[in-house]
């Protein structure tokens, strides 16, 4: 009995079948244990017991056997055995790993495949891109994979006349693929590389459709490319099929690019002309027909709760496709990769109603435009930073004709006025109550008693008395909170007949002491209940304002014109002028510096030069880096071998724990640097050259290669 035994204990064929048995009864554990005695006799078992290792493994949706599933994946490239991986239970794997927020193992085995070319068509790897994009992580990851894949079609470099690259077209990306990507990219704030994407989609092919139009403006606005944004104007008016939310979002990208470039003339006349057509709009008989209907339907009270339940059905329903993962059979099942394309495509209407959530200074109400509160008070805020006193009142005065009718107190222009006051911004509160008195527009009694106790609590005397007098010309009659406001002040300032005189005033106008509100009710009335009104909102804006520099924008917008047309020799004298001007060079400056040195190619002591410049900024001033920039730097160090420098970019990186693709450089070094540094360290070297030797070496192991 023993020679069988003997025999059966190194059979790696009944270790094979120990593994399947226990894959198909679901215990896990043994089947790894049983998998792990064939690797250490035999080496990798066959193609089916390792295609229903994967599987099996995916199927269970568990982080822990999806690691493990990986680990298989790895090894069988590592030892170049890639041929025992079947292309189906690959593309499983890796959508069941996009699925379970794992987009770091999903991406690398799609790149995996696209090395062995094992081409998997656009109908899978667009899904498993829906789910990647779901994560900030995922998003940079997608725009890499889409980059890679990007540059095989490159320029037409594939022939679509020959039948042996129809597997290769077939994962050419779409017009979708691209659109996922670029939402995701822009939802978790990596524009730079969303616009790297757009540059890429002219020279393989891809046309942007309408509503991709609407999230490259966003990237534009976000990059500061209002002139680029203008340019798409036209082609979004153009445009057939876009909804009122497509423009509501456009538009929140136009003005606030107006206002990041402190355009106010720009965005007034957006303003005015929004106000304008709402009024017509609201005017015509079709709206009046729309609005009689949702009355008599009892629709009207619950429009804004329908909008919310709709989003939250969207919620609801990518919740239940995440926790309903296909069996393998099941997706073996569905050749043209159906269920996929429905997840991507599902994936881009959630992160688009996430995008739809950042808007904030245009709202759609039935189809009609207008500008929220929170636009009304960036506009007036800029004003006052400007001080534009005058043409804000001017702005002020139009927009209260064109806007619907509201009572005196709780206009715009009497809310604007009391957030001054409230700021501390007497001087400009003051100049605009004159300009609506010479303008005919009547403001409440409340305004002015708030001025004058803003003035009494400053000791602004001769302030007060022209107030005093303005308010007697007008014929207004103050609260009696500001008469006691008046006299508590003239009595400090021992000033009894001017005391006197108002208590006299007071009595004649026959004012009791209780019969108004306080300036504090009214900041109450605005700030409790319900949304928050315009003052709240421009108090807000004031207090949190920083006086940011448009100069800077316009200058990087020159700048990124010469680096997108590789006019480097100009990009260095526009940053040497910038700086002449006493404008900083910020994140934005530098990005598009590296990345065009990093397009050119062998400009890598430019970018080192530049990558010194930035740490004197950072040192001294509150320069942040970020994690696109940091990527590009690290990206032209590796490639033209610098890696001390390489390594103080990862340094600080991993300091800031931001997110490094590995593969990438690890490809890099396979590709560049392969046989650098392989043989023994000479005896004689420089101090210089033995720091360079060090930091390779520690680059190398940084991306796993010993």
């Amino acid at each position: 009995m023993s020679e069988p035994i003997l025999v059966q204990a190194h059979d790696p064929s009944q270790v094979a079948w120990e593994v399947e048995h226990a894959l198909d009864e679901q215990r896990f554990e043994d089947a790894w244990n049983a998998y792990e005695k064939h690797v250490h006799m035999d080496g990798l078992p066959r193609k089916s017991v390792l295609s229903k290792l994967l599987t099996s493994f995916a199927e269970s949706c568990h982080a822990h056997w999806l690691n493990k599933a990986y680990s298989v994946v790895e090894r069988a490239f590592e030892e170049k055995k890639h041929d025992l991986m079947e292309k189906e239970p690959l593309i499983y794997l890796a959508f069941i790993l996009s699925r379970s927020e794992l987009p770091v193992l999903a991406s690398n085995i799609m790149r995996k495949l696209v090395k062995i070319e094992a081409f998997h068509p656009l109908t899978a790897w667009s899904g498993i891109l829906g789910h990647m994009c779901q994560t900030a992580t995922g998003a940079l990851l997608a725009a890499e994979l889409i980059m890679e894949i990007g540059y095989l079609f490159k320029d037409n470099r594939v022939d679509p006349r020959k039948k042996s690259n129809r597997p290769l077209l077939s994962m050419k990306p779409n017009a979708i693929a691209f659109n996922i990507t670029l939402t995701g990219c822009l939802l978790f704030g990596s524009t730079r590389k969303a616009e790297q994407l757009l540059e890429m989609m002219p020279p393989i092919g891809v046309k942007p459709d309408s509503s991709m139009l609407i999230v490259m403006a966003q990237i534009y606005e976000k990059n500061g490319h209002i002139y680029e944004i203008r340019k798409l104007k036209r082609h979004v008016d153009e445009a057939i099929g876009l909804s009122d939310l497509d423009f509501q979002k456009f538009y929140d990208c136009l003005l606030s690019c107006h206002l990041k470039f402190k355009d106010l003339d720009s965005a007034v006349d957006m303003v005015l002309d929004m106000l304008r057509k709402a009024k017509e709009a609201k005017r015509s008989l079709a709206a009046a027909k729309s609005v009689l209907e949702a009355v008599q339907t009892g629709k009207k009270s619950i429009s804004y709760r329908d909008s919310g339940h709709e989003k939250l059905d969207a919620l609801d329903k990518f919740k239940l496709i995440k926790s309903r993962a296909p069996s393998y059979f099941e997706f073996a099942k569905d050749r043209n990769f159906s269920r996929l394309e429905a997840e991507a495509k599902e994936s881009l209407e959630l992160l688009s109603e996430k995008i739809q959530a950042q808007v904030q200074l245009v709202k759609s109400e039935r189809g009609i435009l207008h500008p929220t509160e929170k636009l009304y008070a960036k506009l007036v805020n800029a004003f006052l930073e400007a001080d534009k006193v005058c043409e804000l009142a001017a702005f002020l005065i139009k927009a209260s004709k064109e806007d619907s009718p509201v009572s005196v107190e709780n206009s715009a222009v009497v809310q604007v006025i009391n957030a001054c006051i409230s700021s501390d911004l007497l001087e400009q509160a003051h100049d605009l109550l004159d300009e609506m008195r010479f303008s005919g527009i009547r403001v409440g009694s409340s305004v002015y008693s708030s001025l004058l106790k803003a003035y009494c609590k400053e000791n602004q005397h001769d302030e007060i008395l022209a107030l005093l007098r303005d308010v007697r010309e007008a014929g207004i009659q103050l609260e009696s909170s500001c008469y006691d406001f008046l006299i508590q002040s003239r009595i400090h300032h021992n000033d009894s007949s001017g005391a006197l005189h108002i208590f006299r005033e007071m009595k004649e106008s026959n004012i009791s002491r209780s019969g108004h509100h306080s300036f504090e009710t009214l900041v109450e009335g605005c700030t409790g209940d319900g949304e928050a009104g315009l003052m709240a909102k421009l108090l807000e804006e004031i207090k949190g304002s920083q006086n940011v520099d448009s100069g800077i924008h316009d200058w990087n917008n020159v700048i990124h014109f010469f680096c997108k047309n590789r006019l480097m020799n100009d990009a260095q004298k526009a940053v040497c002028k910038m700086r002449a001007l006493g404008h900083t060079p910020n994140a934005q400056t530098f990005h598009s510096l590296v990345t065009a040195y990093a397009t050119i190619g062998g400009k890598y002591v430019e970018v080192t030069d530049l990558w010194g410049e930035m740490k004197v900024i950072a040192s001294s001033q509150s320069m942040k880096f970020d994690q696109e920039l940091l990527d590009s730097l690290l990206y032209c160090f590796v490639r033209g071998g610098f890696f001390l420098r390489a390594m103080e970019v990862i340094e600080m990186m991993e300091r800031g724990r931001m997110f490094i693709d590995k593969y990438k450089y690890r490809s890099l070094w396979l590709k560049y640097h392969r046989t650098l540094y392989k043989g023994k360290a000479p005896k004689i070297q420089t101090e210089a050259q033995l720091k360079r030797r060090e930091a390779a070496l520690a680059f190398k192991r940084w991306i796993g290669l010993t």
